[in-house]
Parts: C-alpha cells; sequence; structure tokens
C-alpha cells in the first residue's frame, strides 16, 4: 500500500529542496531518515518532517508493514511567489521574490 504527506507553502525555494530529495529518492526509510540528519541543508528539515509524516499515516493503518517502507516518490513542485518591494537608488523600485515549494513524499512498503 501506498501512503503519502505534503508540505505545502514551504518558505523556501525548490531549487535548494530538490537537491536534498535526491539523496533520499528510492531509499528504506531508515537509511533516508539517516541521511537527511546528517545533511547539513536547511530543506533537510523540512524533508524529514513530510518523511516521518508519511511514516505516521503509514502506521495509522493496520496492513503496512512498517519494517519494510521505502520511498517511493518524492516532489517538489512551485508554490506561489510572494513579490515585495525593494528601494533602490534613484527613487527606483524592483521587486523581490521569496520562492515557496510544495513537498510531496510516497512511501511504499513494497519495493
Amino acid at each position: 500500500m501506498q501512503f503519502h504527506a505534503t508540505y505545502r507553502y514551504a518558505r523556501i525555494a525548490p531549487r535548494k529542496v530538490r537537491w536534498v530529495v535526491d539523496l533520499i529518492r528510492g531509499k528504506h526509510v531508515n537509511d533516508a531518515l539517516l541521511i537527511l540528519r546528517r545533511t547539513n541543508k536547511r530543506a533537510s528539515v523540512m524533508v524529514d518532517k513530510t518523511l516521518r509524516s508519511a511514516m505516521a499515516n503509514a502506521d495509522e493503518s493496520l496492513e503496512a508493514d512498517m519494517e519494510n517502507l521505502w520511498v517511493k516518490e518524492v516532489h517538489v513542485e512551485e508554490g506561489p511567489m510572494r513579490r515585495r518591494w525593494r528601494g533602490q537608488p534613484r527613487g527606483r523600485v524592483t521587486i523581490e521574490r521569496r520562492r515557496t515549494c510544495h513537498i510531496s513524499i510516497v512511501v511504499d512498503d513494497k519495493k
């Protein structure tokens, strides 16, 4: 069976999260948690939280084999950008874009 969890509107650029997500794709859940704990990136905290949520969703099901959970799919999609004005010299203004992303993780108890 497949179980999923989603972290929506994470305040980090999707490009930064994709680097961390590529490390855990297709790994056993315990190995993925160990990799995320040892990765020195801010995105690893968000991905770890989402992975633990997917594991908790699997634990709620009575049919899931918790010893044999694998990270089946991981998707990082762009969320809405927050735009802010920033003053520049000579009375000009530039737009500051603050990017967000959606992190989706699917775990499965079959390889």
